[in-house]
């Protein structure tokens, strides 16, 4: 019997994000959204291609090459000059291979390149389809049941929701109203990235409040950065940390 060998998660997310991709470009009427994502894209390549060559002298790309320059272009604002584009997906991969602890990269790549375009140029955000609930959902949560990432995303929803809605308490605001400005391309496609955050049950959990916590001060202080980004990049810096931390024995 002849068997079809499946897709890897890792492709299945590049088809979720291209077709998202394509899906919001249409219905918008934003070519540019498009063309800004395909030169993220063909950077990145380009760029992982040299890297692995110079230290494996053979040709060959990695999918969560890919991965990182299509989120680039959604987070990326489209009006930004192709230049600043092409850079942070040049800063991302350059993360991979410059930055390591334990041979693993220390850096959500996209993340990082994101920043760095907008610390060093001045490079504006859009997250573009970040609100769409009812596709990113779905979506974010059986790549986080896939990849293991559930608790993360479960001790960022629980922090977040219980931080904002005393606010909202406070402020005499609907609690509904917090669904609405929830980041959803960021807590389900972007937080779960598998290489650069911690895999253990607890340490997840502890990792994903760290995050909607840090957001929650920094938009508290007015923070000028993108908070999600910023909270990320330095939860990031203690996955090593948060690794070690014993699990009780069941």
């Amino acid at each position: 019997m002849l068997k079809i060998k499946s897709f890897s998660i890792k492709t299945k997310l590049i088809v979720f994000l291209a077709g998202f991709a394509v899906f919001l470009s249409v219905r918008d009427k934003d070519a540019a959204f498009l063309f800004a994502t395909a030169i993220a894209l063909i950077s990145a390549l380009i760029i992982d291609i040299a890297f692995y060559y110079v230290k494996n002298r053979k040709f060959s790309v990695s999918e969560s090459s890919a991965i990182s320059a299509l989120i680039i272009g959604f987070v990326l604002a489209s009006d930004n000059p192709w230049w600043i584009i092409s850079l942070a997906s040049l800063f991302a991969i350059s993360s991979k291979y410059l930055i390591r602890f334990n041979k693993k990269h220390v850096f959500n790549p996209a993340a990082f390149g994101i920043f760095l375009s907008i610390f060093l140029f001045g490079a504006t955000t859009q997250w573009k389809g970040t609100f769409i609930w009812y596709i990113i959902m779905p979506a974010g949560l059986y790549f986080s049941y896939k990849i293991r990432k559930l608790e993360l995303i479960t001790g960022y929803l629980i922090t977040a929701l219980g931080l904002f809605g005393i606010q909202a308490a406070l402020n005499k605001v609907s609690f509904i109203n917090i669904f609405g400005y929830l980041s959803y391309f960021y807590i389900f496609i972007m937080l779960i990235e598998p290489k650069t955050t911690p895999v253990k049950s607890l340490a997840k959990i502890i990792f994903g409040i760290g995050a909607a916590g840090l957001i929650f001060i920094f938009i508290q202080i007015g923070f000028n950065f993108d908070s999600e980004l910023v909270a990320l990049l330095i939860l990031n810096l203690f996955v090593p940390i948060l690794n070690s931390i014993p699990e009780r024995r069941r």
